[in-house]
């Protein structure tokens, strides 16, 4: 796996009559921090990125709008620049259910008024329960400690509001039965949240991404425990139900084809919510609605994707927030007979202890089973994948000007 070099990947696609790139955000572009509000991204990126006008979307369970939305870091690291405010990156947040296009304009399908208002409860839920239980966690802090613990671990998102571990396991690094005592106590947390949600006449409304994960059990995603040399879970986020990466890249395609050929084949207004909940019903659907023709050249970017042995030794846990959408991506290549290309980013390098590239076998990310197989593996990590993306826009822009003069 990841035997093409990056520049042969820019030789192999650079060309393609019809091209769609679609990428997750942290950890790719964004070098992962353990404060979100202290994220960085290139301005040269978002320059790059604005160049691949029509062929290029994000996939993110981050979000767009809010003070710790992509949008805000973008306005940071483009300044007087944005002013026009035309250097938004394109595409869907939360999971699939926030769409924006390069201005900003926010559009949410399929939510409703009673979901938004409880998950507007949901931080100050939180926070009552993690400020009880922390003081058991970690008796040795102050009031006023657990005070910042709790206000540090509390992402208040719109569309997904989080629980984030980094700060707290500062506070108990290399004492990893502590690491994983936290990970079930957030864990607990979000589920009493969600059953007070099925209380209220919202069952099925939310579920819990854990991040990163094992993949599922059940209905539920499984959490990855620390160990020394993976930090494992370090979010878990509280979703609507339907929000999946998955689901998003089927929206993303539609709303594609419906830019380059005037019409949608799955429909104009169609989201993540209504769309189907497992891959292979996702296919079928795009089998039976969505022809070769329509279907543009895809290449996936992401960069969480686990595989780890069970404790009985005789199954591979397969997970990561990335994993599902890229399979698809690579699973849609070989029934359209399209050569998509899935990329992986390291992201080791960043704030967050995670597996690396380094160990050959990719232990931690992949097994000699996995179904999901990477063309290309980007081993310096988002700095390196920057330059990449910066050169094949450049290209694409160039090849976009040269058929418009050839038209005229």
């Amino acid at each position: 796996m990841g035997h093409v070099n990056p520049n042969v990947l820019i030789k192999q696609v650079s060309s393609a009559e019809e091209l769609l790139i679609i990428q997750d955000l942290d950890g790719v572009c964004i070098p992962l921090v353990k404060d979100p509000l202290t994220r960085k991204i290139d301005k040269e990126y978002v320059i790059a990125a604005s160049k691949l006008s029509g062929e290029f979307q994000v996939l993110t369970n981050g979000e767009h709008g809010g003070y710790r939305g992509v949008n805000s870091v973008v306005d940071r690291a483009m300044g007087d620049s944005n002013k026009l405010k035309d250097f938004y990156l394109p595409g869907l947040a939360a999971g699939g259910i926030e769409y924006q296009d390069k201005f900003g304009r926010i559009s949410t399908n399929g939510v409703t008024k009673e979901e938004i208002h409880f998950l507007s409860e949901v931080p100050k839920l939180i926070e009552s329960q993690l400020k009880q239980k922390l003081t058991i966690l970690l008796p040795f802090l102050s009031d006023e400690q657990i005070d910042l613990q709790v206000k540090c671990s509390i992402l208040d998102t719109k569309f997904s509001p989080t629980i984030n571990l980094n700060s707290i396991f500062d506070c108990i690094s290399k004492d990893y039965s502590k690491q994983i005592s936290a990970q079930v106590m957030i864990n607990e947390i979000m589920l009493n949240i969600l059953e007070l949600a099925n209380s209220r006449g919202l069952k099925d409304s939310f579920y819990l991404h854990v991040a990163p994960n094992l993949g599922k059990e059940g209905d539920h995603e499984r959490i990855k425990f620390a160990s020394r040399d993976d930090v494992g879970t370090t979010d878990i986020q509280f979703m609507l139900t339907g929000a999946i990466k998955e689901a998003g890249l089927l929206v993303l395609i539609n709303k594609n084809i419906q830019a380059k050929r005037g019409y949608s084949p799955l429909g104009k207004n169609f989201n993540a919510r209504e769309a189907p909940k497992n891959q292979q019903d996702l296919i079928d659907l795009c089998k039976k609605e969505i022809k070769r023709e329509e279907m543009p050249l895809l290449i996936g970017v992401g960069d969480t994707v686990t595989s780890n042995l069970s404790d009985s030794g005789k199954e591979w846990l397969r997970g990561g927030s990335d994993r599902g959408f890229l399979t698809l991506i690579q699973e849609l290549g070989r029934i359209y007979d399209k050569k998509n290309k899935i990329i992986l980013v390291d992201s080791s390098g960043g704030e967050v202890i995670r597996p690396s590239f380094s160990n050959t076998n990719l232990k931690g990310i992949s097994d000699p089973d996995d179904p999901l197989k990477f063309d290309t593996l980007i081993y310096e990590g988002p700095n390196a994948y920057i330059s990449w993306f910066k050169e094949l826009a450049n290209i694409r822009s160039s090849r976009a000007i040269n058929n418009k003069r050839l038209l005229s």
